[in-house]
């Protein structure tokens, strides 16, 4: 198949995006497809004059990438684009995903992970990985995906929508209940994510949050275990236990060498897997996700589930969570990247 691995982009979440990305197309290469990786927002400046031929170009137009500790500068890539168009499709990145067979998407955050992206292919025909509009957009709002989980009886800490000023912050702290959670509810990567431990650290937070741009969830705090479990497919992967080096599981943690210990298959019993994969399942069937997932939980003292949130398209770099489930069930990284590919070049998608 002509296959373009979508990644970039312009969210906080673009380097974690190309690596994704860059992974992803090696692997499809060498599962024989003429796979190329396009930067969502860079695009492609230069076309030659048979652009069919770029599907061969060497190593699949791949870059030299790697995440480092803090988010990217956003500023300046935008302002490394030639154009300077605010479009957030780069150029000829429609012209060469409507002349692949299928798109992967290998995006993360607001960029591909909130609809919009999917909702463009379909109204222009372009099959691509994965969930579609609708639930991406709904797995992409907190919010939404807790008034899903609350409707759908999945249990979730509680939780609350919070729509303030700077101004309101002095009370808010003194207000809200406290052990908690401070989140955007369009963010990813643990990036606007806040744990604050006491009501100044909560200030700090709440001031913090709001440069995200997004509204603000607050839920209550539970302790406990770490948990992540994918889906693919009908079937829930086995679960992965996250034990990070430090306190916090921040973006740092999640993609830094040394900065987490994950155990896979967790070392818990088969009836709290059952019930983990059960949940799983049902939430990737509540918000109308396809192909493949990853949910979020804590497990408390007691044992019982509480689930966070949903990832519609998880990461898959070779340190991410989901491919390291499939390798669990004997499932390489090519042949996981197969299935994503088979399993959503074969759905029918409305548009």
């Amino acid at each position: 198949m002509k296959i373009v691995v979508l990644a970039g982009g312009l969210s906080t979440e673009r380097m974690v995006s190309l690596v994704t990305g860059t992974s992803v197309c090696r692997a499809l290469r060498e599962n024989g497809h003429r796979a190329i990786l396009v930067d969502l927002f860079l695009g492609l400046e230069e076309m030659p004059r048979d652009p069919e031929s770029l599907f061969d170009a060497a190593d699949g137009l791949c870059p030299e990438v790697s995440i480092g500790t803090q988010a990217p500068d956003l500023e300046a890539v935008r302002k490394s684009r030639k154009d300077q168009s605010p479009r957030l499709f780069g150029p000829n990145v429609l012209e060469l995903c409507q002349a692949a067979d299928i798109v992967f998407l290998g995006l993360h955050g607001q960029d591909g992970e909130d609809g919009r992206v999917q909702a463009t292919f379909d109204l222009l025909g372009v099959p691509y990985t994965g969930g579609g509009y609708l639930a991406s957009g709904l797995a992409m709002d907190k919010a939404m995906t807790k008034r899903m989980m609350d409707s759908a009886g999945i249990p979730t800490p509680k939780w609350q929508l919070l729509d303030y000023t700077p101004a309101d912050v002095d009370r808010l702290a003194e207000e809200l209940p406290m052990p908690c959670v401070v989140k955007t509810t369009g963010g990813g990567s643990s990036l606007g994510v806040f744990l604050p431990e006491d009501r100044a650290a909560l200030k700090d937070a709440l001031l913090q949050v709001l440069e995200f741009h997004g509204r603000v969830l607050v839920e209550e705090r539970i302790f406990g275990r770490e948990l992540t479990v994918g889906v693919l497919g009908d079937r829930a992967l086995p679960a992965v236990e996250i034990l990070p080096a430090e306190k916090d599981f921040d973006y740092a943690a999640k993609y830094q060498s040394g900065g987490a210990r994950e155990i896979c298959p967790a070392p818990i019993t088969e009836a709290e897997q059952k019930e983990l994969g059960d949940l799983a399942l049902k939430l990737h069937r509540t918000l109308g996700l396809e192909v493949y997932s990853r949910t979020d939980f804590i497990l408390d003292k007691e044992g019982r589930p509480w689930c966070l949130e949903v990832n519609s398209l998880p990461g898959m770099t070779a340190a991410s969570l989901v491919p390291k489930e499939a390798a669990a069930i004997g499932m390489s990284y090519n042949q996981l990247c197969e299935e994503i590919v088979q399993q959503s070049y074969r759905l029918k998608r409305r548009g």
